[in-house]
């Protein structure tokens, strides 16, 4: 995480969600505000759709754009967990829950298409990727919703706990949180220390994460410690691996009692109405990438 705008992460991943409007269908994930926070047109991003090809002042990092915007299962990934993670915030919505935090929020469009009005919503992140975002939201004519925090929060030197009592979230009522594409950059270490903190948070609450699963053939090994070498190269590396047994136990030792854990081809397909879009193995950039929803149900107070 550099100190001057958002992780190339947040760009790819910001990017993709702003090509699948345009290119895929049936499209998982509507977001109109993806390309306009970013300040693209759509001739701009059908360029981003073509693989990456050495062009004039392309550069590395618009190389890596390329690529991860024209990776369809990736890019589709990408709608998915974001998909699912709003699913299930409305889900609790409906039950009564009026408070989320997403972590790592990044270039997220959610609090901003949020169609709860009493909904109130933590944004957390480092103070570098929410400072870009509070520029592109106001060249973009974005609004900021009334019910919408920003919580800056760097990870290697902060806590998140005061933090977020610090910006007005009550840890007595019950909550959701989102935790999309952070994990596997943290250490198991530091990914325990913020499942503990939110399983301390009153009933019901409710966690959805992506993880990497680790690998169990030579095959898959050689191929998740390249991918890793190329994340490591750009400044982000990958800390956190976990099986899904592992992780469903340390979520259950929290407290969590419904866990449900999904690979990422299978949500995908979920979404698609079953469709055979990956036919026999799933692609290689999907095979280790899993999201699981965690929850403890308890009476609404």
């Amino acid at each position: 995480m550099e100190n001057e705008g958002p992780s190339r992460t947040a760009l790819v991943t910001a990017y993709a969600r702003a090509y699948h409007q345009i290119a895929d269908r049936p499209r998982i994930l509507t977001d109109p505000l993806a390309a306009r926070l970013l300040g693209v047109t759509v001739d701009e991003l059908a360029e981003f759709g073509h693989p990456a090809e050495d062009r004039p002042g392309s550069g590395a990092d618009l190389g890596i754009l390329r690529l991860g915007v024209s990776d369809r299962p990736r890019r589709l990934f990408f709608a998915a967990r974001a998909r699912f993670a709003e699913d299930r915030v409305a889900e609790a919505v409906a039950a009564g829950v009026r408070q989320v935090v997403i972590l790592g929020a990044g270039l997220d469009t959610f609090a901003y298409r949020n169609p709860d009005p009493d909904l109130r919503v933590f944004e957390v992140d480092h103070p570098a990727t929410q400072a870009w975002k509070h520029q592109r939201l106001a060249a973009s004519g974005i609004d900021q919703p009334e019910r919408l925090t920003f919580v800056p929060v760097d990870f290697e030197t902060d806590t998140l706990a005061p933090r977020l009592a610090a910006a007005g979230f009550s840890r007595a009522d019950p909550a959701v949180f989102v935790w999309l594409g952070v994990v596997f950059y943290l250490t198991p270490d530091a990914a325990r220390t913020t499942l503990e903190y939110i399983a301390g948070q009153s009933e019901p609450v409710e966690v959805i994460f992506d993880y990497l699963r680790s690998a169990d053939t030579d095959e898959d090994r050689a191929q998740l410690q390249a991918r890793a070498h190329r994340a490591a190269a750009v400044g982000e590396p990958w800390f956190s691996y976990f099986t899904p047994d592992d992780i469903a136990a340390q979520l259950h030792a929290f407290g969590f009692t419904d866990v449900e854990d999904h690979s990422a081809a299978d949500l995908i397909a979920g979404y698609l109405d079953g469709s055979t879009e990956f036919d026999g193995e799933p692609p290689r950039s999907l095979r280790p990438v899993r999201i699981l929803r965690a929850s403890r149900r308890g009476a609404m107070a």
